[in-house]
């Protein structure tokens, strides 16, 4: 009896679903890694839009003058616990590159130290404002910067 027809179609149905589970290993692996991805961008544009209306919140508060310092301080604080960015931080903190995650933490405090600052009664005219607030932009920045590379990386 000759063998080879049935060896030729054993081998060929190896190497097919061989071939076959390869291809499928690969696809779920780029599947997967562009979830991961795509959930990290998410996360990351939320967390920037949560520092985002935070600090926006605090700037109109300290560009408010007429208003006096205890309610400019509350609209500080309430911001910062409405804006949303402390539920976000953990989340990012979880989920993020150490570089990524060591940069929000560095904003987020720069971010509190302005809130603290307007509750404190100092308004945007005064130059401890304006260097807590170049400090705050520049930590933004660079968060934003770390973000990017993270997600090229990914």
């Amino acid at each position: 009896m000759d063998w080879s027809p049935f060896a030729s179609t054993a081998l060929g149905a190896v190497i097919g679903v061989t071939s076959t589970l390869i291809a499928d290993r690969v696809r779920w692996r780029r599947d997967h890694r562009d979830r991961h991805r795509d959930a990290k961008r998410l996360l990351y544009a939320e967390y920037l839009a949560a520092l985002s209306r935070t600090w926006n919140e605090i700037r109109q508060a300290a560009r408010n003058p007429t208003a006096p310092a205890d309610e400019r301080g509350r609209v500080a604080v309430e911001a910062f616990k409405s804006g949303g960015a402390y539920e976000l931080r953990y989340q990012v903190s979880i989920t993020a590159s150490d570089g990524v995650e060591q940069s929000s933490v560095t904003a987020f405090r720069a971010l509190r130290d302005l809130r603290d600052l307007v509750e404190s009664g100092v308004t945007y005219t005064e130059p401890e404002y304006q260097e807590a607030r170049r400090h705050w932009d520049r930590l933004f920045g660079e968060l934003r910067l770390r973000i990017r590379a993270d997600l090229d990386g990914v």
